[in-house]
């Protein structure tokens, strides 16, 4: 297949180029830059120069494709509202090319969402449209689109790790070294789901090669690592102690991470490794974050 990916030389999706690559696909990537459309020309991808607030580029990318991978985020969280708008435009622009051409369209979201209640596994037959993550709103997006006749497929994110990058941990990391303290809310027993981007970048493969419109795959290799197991790994590598805070302290503590920091967010996985035939073989989160060089983040 031909895909048209964008985020293509992020964190995940130069991984998804790689990937889909070695399996034999091709890979138009989308580009704002021309160190971008070098690195994916090097990789062997073809680049298509545009932007995510450019629905004309957009559209221009996936009509040269028989399918499109969605990876593309502003992961400025002090702005995720905005951007969780922004990613709802991008994702109607997509749809608007591909409607009714049975082409896959991958998007993406966060496990969280396939909670029915807060401390529930998330599950892939869940959708909580009233979760309190305004990302929520990419599924819902999806959603109609799939009722308009297009191939929508989801991949649901945890906390996506190397020894580098962590999803929402990298900004914690930042934020122990500036308060001098790694801190958890309460007994620190709340959990995210995390997996290796590795892994999640063959699952974005699998999706596109065996799924099916309408369903949702969550990229989970552990399914909840607690609070206070990641606060204790980190307060180490960074030398600082590491502290309980009551929860009316989190917003004050950790600004807009506040409002992640204590969520239970467990997630199963169960159900996409039996469709999709997926098995994840990479380190967990805190073999990552024990081997990372925390002089460099």
């Amino acid at each position: 297949m031909r895909v048209f990916l964008t985020g293509a030389t992020g964190f995940i999706g130069s991984r998804i180029v790689t990937e889909l690559l070695s399996a034999g696909h091709q890979v138009i990537g989308l580009t704002r830059s021309e160190a971008g459309a070098r690195a994916l020309a090097e990789a062997g991808a073809e680049p298509h120069r545009g932007d995510i607030e450019n629905p004309g580029s957009l559209q221009a990318g996936a009509a040269k494709a028989d399918s499109v991978i969605h990876t593309a985020f502003d992961h400025d969280f002090t702005n995720f509202v905005a951007n969780c708008e922004k990613d709802k435009r991008a994702i109607e622009a997509l749809g608007a090319e591909l409607k009714g051409s049975r082409r896959p369209f991958l998007i993406t979201s966060g496990t969280g969402v396939g909670a029915e209640a807060p401390g529930q596994p998330a599950l892939e037959s869940v959708f909580n449209a009233a979760h309190q993550n305004p990302r929520v709103i990419s599924e819902i997006t999806g959603a109609r689109l799939l009722d308009d006749g297009t191939d929508v497929r989801i991949v649901r994110l945890p906390q996506v790790h190397d020894t580098v990058k962590q999803g929402l941990v990298t900004p914690y990391i930042a934020i122990s070294r500036e308060k001098g303290v790694a801190a958890y809310i309460g007994e620190g027993l709340n959990r995210w789901p995390a997996a290796h981007v590795r892994d999640v970048a063959a699952l974005y493969r699998l999706a596109l090669e065996r799924g099916q419109a309408g369903e949702r795959y969550h990229a989970v290799d552990e399914e909840g690592v607690t609070a206070q197991e990641i606060a204790t790994v980190i307060g180490a590598g960074l030398g600082v102690d590491v502290i309980s805070l009551p929860p009316e302290l989190a917003q004050q503590h950790f600004g807009w991470l506040g409002m992640f920091i204590g969520m239970d967010l467990v997630a199963s996985s169960a159900w996409t490794r039996s469709r999709l035939g997926w098995q994840p073989t990479g380190p967990g989160i805190i073999s990552d974050l024990t081997k990372m060089d925390y002089t460099k983040i």
